[in-house]
């Protein structure tokens, strides 16, 4: 599981997901000296009383044990109402507040520059103390800093504390309305109260929202890559992560019809609850509605990426209807049929995010490429799902792609140990016992360890590729997503 340490560029400190109130205290804990720490405790009653800096700059906090309950209080206690600046571009001035607590919250910290340290942005001096015992001072908080902190042309003196990054958390604002936003686009689109209500079936918060979580990641690891952090770009940003989940809602409408399926997401199918024409036409209303949301970006190159999805989808479906006599032939059959159907969206979401940050041909391609890499993990790792979880797990029938007819990895890879299969995968399973058996062979073989092991090759490449964008929060949190694709049980 990746980590986020305390380092930043040019002394910024990040903090990650302080939502509550022990996490802006476990922040204090992050940037203070281990020898002043155990002051903080017996000094919170003074630094709650608002024992920190006068109006006209001058401290009211003049011994070490103050400044540290001080520092305390100033990041438990700021507030949005003091400042409208954010904190990307908050001044280094005694006039500065930290507004963690703010509507819109921002993960990142501050940064005093080359020579500052974290305290003189936060802290003013004692200006009744003297200037040798000021610059003694600076002197300590700066050795205490580089201890605790690094940047990203230099590795730490010494240990680095370390939080763990929950992905989702660190998108938490940009998802928190995300779902409410496309129902809202489809209502307002029409006056169809039914076509409402199938289009908007799916999009109830109940998935794994893997799609818009992993795009917005990308969007904020490459806008701080290139220090375009402004919330115009990530609003647009978030418009491309509305249309990948609307297009995935889209095909699962449409997936519906196609595979006359009765169960999704622990809840009865689209298809099993009104007809197919309704169904069918709500798929369509679904993608219409987002490439209007895209259309507004007024952005070519953006539209063109995104519109591939719809191409890859659609030719991804018809491939799924075929199969391969040769064993070599299947596999490389299958594998693009993974990209086109669940890759590609993924990987021309995150390409678009860096199209529209004006990113270079190298960046773009490495926002493209790790999109390809989960989402062929992702897949990988579903089919391997459909032969060991429950269908309460996974909110689906289990072993659902062999009674469709599909060979999925697991099944072409038992081919090799179990060649009798070859034979039921060109009559996709349609004779009694074929599903049966294929199952069975499947768990003989070591086709699930093999399947496993393809997925975790495509995680680690992800894992390298994103070493190419600036340390951050949220790079730190698409390593962590790769972790999950890997790992997850539905």
């Amino acid at each position: 599981m990746a980590c986020l340490s305390t380092s930043g560029r040019q002394g910024l400190f990040v903090a990650v997901s302080a939502r509550r109130y022990n996490n802006h205290k476990y922040l204090c804990q992050l940037v203070l000296p281990p020898q002043l720490q155990h002051h903080n405790a017996a000094h919170n009653s003074a630094a709650s009383r608002g024992s920190f800096t006068s109006a006209n700059g001058s401290s009211k906090t003049n011994t070490k044990t103050g400044l540290v309950a001080a520092t305390a209080s100033r990041l438990l206690s700021c507030n949005a109402a003091k400042t409208s600046a954010s904190l990307s571009n908050a001044p280094s001035s005694s006039a500065m507040a930290l507004p963690f607590q703010q509507a819109k919250r921002y993960y990142h910290g501050i940064n005093g520059g080359a020579n500052a340290n974290v305290f003189n942005v936060m802290l003013n001096s004692d200006k009744s103390s003297s200037h040798s015992k000021t610059k003694s001072s600076n002197a300590k908080t700066s050795a205490n800093c580089c201890r605790y902190s690094s940047v990203h042309t230099q590795q730490p003196a010494g240990p680095v504390r370390e939080i763990q990054i929950d992905p989702y958390i660190v998108v938490d604002d940009e998802l928190k309305y995300f779902y409410e936003d496309i129902r809202e686009a489809l209502a307002t689109g029409t006056t169809q109260a039914e076509l409402n209500t199938i289009a908007t079936y799916y999009i109830d918060g109940q998935g794994k929202a893997l799609r818009p979580m992993v795009t917005m990641l990308m969007a904020k690891a490459v806008n701080y890559h290139l220090n375009k952090e402004s919330r115009q770009l990530l609003n647009k940003q978030r418009k491309i992560a509305m249309f990948a989940e609307m297009v995935h809602s889209a095909s699962l409408v449409h997936d519906d019809v196609i595979d006359q399926s009765d169960y999704r997401r622990g809840k009865p199918s689209v298809n099993a609850l009104w007809n197919h024409k309704k169904v069918a036409m709500a798929g369509d209303y679904i993608l219409s509605v987002g490439s209007i949301i895209i259309s507004r970006l007024n952005n070519d190159e953006v539209t063109i990426v995104l519109s591939q999805n719809l191409r890859d989808l659609v030719q991804g479906e018809f491939m799924q209807l075929g199969s391969r006599e040769t064993e070599n032939e299947r596999f490389a059959h299958y594998l693009t049929k993974t990209y086109r159907k669940t890759a590609s969206l993924i990987a021309n979401s995150l390409k678009a995010t860096a199209v529209i940050a004006d990113a270079d041909e190298d960046l773009k391609e490495l926002a493209f490429q790790y999109g390809r890499n989960v989402g062929l993990a992702f897949q990988l790792v579903d089919d391997m799902l459909d032969f060991v979880s429950s269908t309460e797990t996974l909110g689906k029938p289990a072993a659902a792609d062999l009674k469709l007819g599909l060979a999925t990895a697991p099944v072409l890879f038992a081919c090799e140990k179990y060649p009798e299969l070859n034979p039921m995968i060109m009559r996709r399973f349609s004779e009694p016992g074929d599903v049966e058996r294929a199952f069975e062979l499947v768990h003989k073989s070591h086709g699930l360890e093999q399947t496993r092991f393809l997925a975790k090759k495509h995680c680690n490449e992800a894992i390298r590729l994103i070493q190419g964008l600036a340390e951050s929060p949220y790079q730190k949190g698409l390593q962590v997503v790769a972790d999950l694709v890997i790992n997850r049980m539905k």
